[in-house]
């Protein structure tokens, strides 16, 4: 299995960001950490093993990039107005360094997004921001409102960045051609807000699935029997 390291510098964060990349042909999908996960997490964590079938046949190629919620969501000594202001230079790193030039090597010129706990938060925010640019949607875990990060604060930086405020007025046509799959254990602490999501999108006549996985909970092993799973049966 081919695997690249980059490193670069963005001028979106003025600073170097860092990246791995596996496999050599096939749909690019954006993977991200969990909440304060590195660009190796999801190696060394194994989720890149549980598809390794999937990069060598050339079906899909893997993006693991950094991540900043440390610098973001998670800096309690910065004002929540800059957390979000953090977080925009972050998904400009994602759409003009990452996606605008992966896209290219898609068929459709459309890539997909991916990522578990905080990371299918990430996946779906940018899924559903940005749907002309994404095919594919795997939220893994995920949870969908980020105010409980911004403790009472709220702007239009705040409203663009949670999925549950806007997203009942997003009606963007590509969203009815996206595939999307939620994912969560039915003890997981992410389940109910994969529910609301589901039930937000059935709303809209949205089509997607929503994976329940019986006596699963919140973790990695769950998380790797998932990826291959909906691969399987997406692409």
């Amino acid at each position: 299995m081919v695997e690249n390291h980059y490193k670069w510098y963005s001028p979106h964060i003025s600073r170097e960001f860092e990246m791995l990349v596996f496999g050599h042909a096939g749909k690019p999908i954006i993977l991200f950490p969990t909440t304060l996960g590195r660009y190796y997490e999801n190696r060394d964590f194994k989720l890149i093993e549980s598809i390794r079938g999937f990069i060598e046949e050339g079906k899909v190629k893997i993006y693991c990039p950094d991540t900043m919620n440390d610098d973001s969501w998670y800096n309690k000594q910065i004002h929540p107005a800059d957390r979000l202001r953090t977080h925009n230079a972050y998904e400009n790193v994602i759409l003009h360094d990452i996606v605008l030039k992966v896209r290219q090597d898609s068929p459709d010129g459309r890539v997909g997004m991916a990522g578990c706990s905080f990371g299918g938060y990430q996946a779906a925010n940018f899924a559903f921001r940005h749907p002309g640019l994404v095919s594919h949607l795997y939220s893994m875990s995920g949870a969908f409102d980020i105010r409980s990060f911004l403790k009472g604060y709220h702007d239009m930086n705040a409203y663009y960045n949670n999925p549950v405020e806007y997203m009942p007025g997003n009606n963007d046509g590509n969203l009815w051609n996206m595939n999307i799959v939620l994912g969560a254990g039915e003890h997981d602490i992410c389940r109910q807000d994969s529910e609301e999501m589901s039930h937000l999108l059935n709303s809209k006549n949205i089509n997607h699935w929503l994976d329940i996985r019986p006596g699963a909970n919140h973790d990695w092993p769950v998380w790797r029997g998932m990826f291959p799973h909906y691969l399987w049966h997406t692409l």
